[in-house]
This record gives C-alpha cells, structure tokens and sequence, in this order.
C-alpha cells in the first residue's frame, strides 16, 4: 500500500474518515493521496488539516492515481462513471463506498476486465471505530483485496465477504449505529425519568453501550455469558431484562435487520438495472 497513489473521487465524510485514518496510521504520506470534489471548500478544508493533494478535476486524479475511491453518492455514480469511467486503465483498482451499488452494476459502466472492490462501511469510521465488509469483483485479485482491507482496517475492522451478503451487512452494520443511537437515547431518557440530570444520562449510556461492546470484543466472550457476569439471582439486572423480554426488544432488533436488508436488496436492484441499461 504505501507504494500506492491513492485517489478519493469524492471527498465526502467518509472519504474524510479514511484520508484521516491513513494518515493517523502512517499507511501513506499525504503526497500520496489525491482527493477531488466538486466542493472547493471542501478541498480546501482537507488540503488545510492533512496536507493532501487536492482537484475540482475528475480526469486528472484518474490520470495521477492507480487505486480510486469512489466516494460519491450513489444518486450521482451514474453521472461520474459517464463522466470518467471509460478512463480507466487495466492497472487501476477501483473501490467503491457508494452504499447499496453493486459491483455489476459499477462494472458495467467500466471498462471490460475492470478490478472492482465494494465495500460497506459505517459512520463509526469517522472516530477510526467503524465496521466495513469487503467484497471483489469478477477480475479483483488477492492483492486488491489485500490493499482494500488495508485501506479500511485504517478505520476499524473488517471482514471480506461474498457480495451476496453486504445487503445483511448493510442491514445490521450499516444501518445499525442508527439502532444503537436509538437505544442510547433511550436509555438516557429512562435515566431522566428516574432523576439524573440529562447530560449525566447522556454520559452514562453512551459510555455503556461503548465499554459493553469494548468487553465482548476484546474478551471474545459470547454476550449471553457476559450478560450473565451482571445478572444476579433476585437482582436488578434481570428485573430490567424481563421487562426487555416482555418489550419483545431482542425480536423488534432482529426485524430491524431483516427488514433493513431486504431494503438494500431493493435499493442494489433498482441500482443495477439502472445503470445496466445503459450502454458501456
């Protein structure tokens, strides 16, 4: 990787996130990362704080760089792949964060023989804490997994999976930091109900919710074994997690995943036809 001349074709929050952590990590020097937007500003604002190179111009940064981002929105990957997809040459891989694109789809606005690499990332990325899955294309080699996993591991763990599994991915992990703010709120507000200054509970939930997650990562330890390390026989732990039981939470989480995967699924089909319909 650090031979690389990296380009983010957007410079969006996540493209932000991993120039950040590239550069935190020391898996490259700013002169070898090359963002272009069509945000001035917004070039000017990540030139100020990392020292990047940055470009309003799409087709230099395709010519300069030999691993592209593509960090753009999925509504607008249509237009930019017309734009410069055809620019592609054989030695450059291409790794997309455009949510819910599937690599078909992409290929198909690229070149034959493309090296594609999907990924699906979440918004913990931007604090180095993020969750992403990984997945080639029909041309991508071992080494161009090798260089995304590299790229996001800059930010947090990451898996390589089948593309057939990133809409679950995306219903539980990319969609999941919206079910776990929703459940710190909660928890806030239960605290407030029972007296704490809202701020405290603030406090006290997210920093809950992060130290419950820290634990089970780092002891490897199953959840239900961990979750019974705190329930005491009679106590107050399992009075709380009877009235979760009788909330039918753990269902309502798992539907929420079903159903946001299901989703995406829709989303990626609609995408694909889209983009597949026009010609290469």
């Amino acid at each position: 990787m650090k031979t690389r001349r990296l380009g983010f074709l957007g410079a969006g929050n996540m493209s932000g996130a991993l120039i950040k952590g590239l550069l935190h990590a020391k898996v490259l020097p700013p002169d070898r990362i090359f963002a272009s937007d069509a945000k001035v500003e917004r070039l000017a604002q990540l030139h100020a704080a990392h020292g990047i190179r940055t470009t309003t111009d799409n087709h230099a940064l395709l010519k300069e760089c030999d691993v592209i981002v593509l960090g753009v929105k999925p509504q607008v990957i249509d237009k930019v792949l017309t734009e410069v997809g055809a620019e592609v040459r054989p030695d450059q891989l291409i790794i997309s964060v455009a949510a819910g694109v599937p690599i078909d789809a992409l290929e198909a606005r690229l070149p034959h023989g493309s090296r594609v690499v999907r990924s699906m990332p979440n918004t913990p990325a931007t604090v180095q804490a993020g969750a992403t899955a990984i997945s080639g294309g029909a041309h991508a080699k071992d080494d161009d997994l090798r260089i995304a996993r590299e790229l996001f591991e800059a930010v947090g763990r990451v898996v390589i999976l089948d593309e057939g599994l990133l809409d679950a991915v995306t219903g539980l992990s990319g969609s999941g930091p919206a079910y776990v703010m929703l459940i710190i709120e909660a928890l806030a507000d239960g605290g407030v109900k029972v007296g704490l200054h809202r701020d405290t509970a603030l406090l006290l939930a997210a920093q809950t919710v992060f130290g419950s997650a820290l634990l089970l990562l780092e002891t490897g330890e199953h959840p239900g074994r961990l979750k019974d390390m705190v329930t005491s026989p009679g106590g107050t732990a399992i009075a709380g997690l009877h009235t979760l039981e009788s909330g039918a939470l753990r269902k309502t989480l798992i539907d929420a995943v079903e159903v946001a995967s299901k989703r995406a699924a829709e989303l990626g089909r609609e995408m694909s036809a889209k983009l597949q319909a026009k010609p290469r």
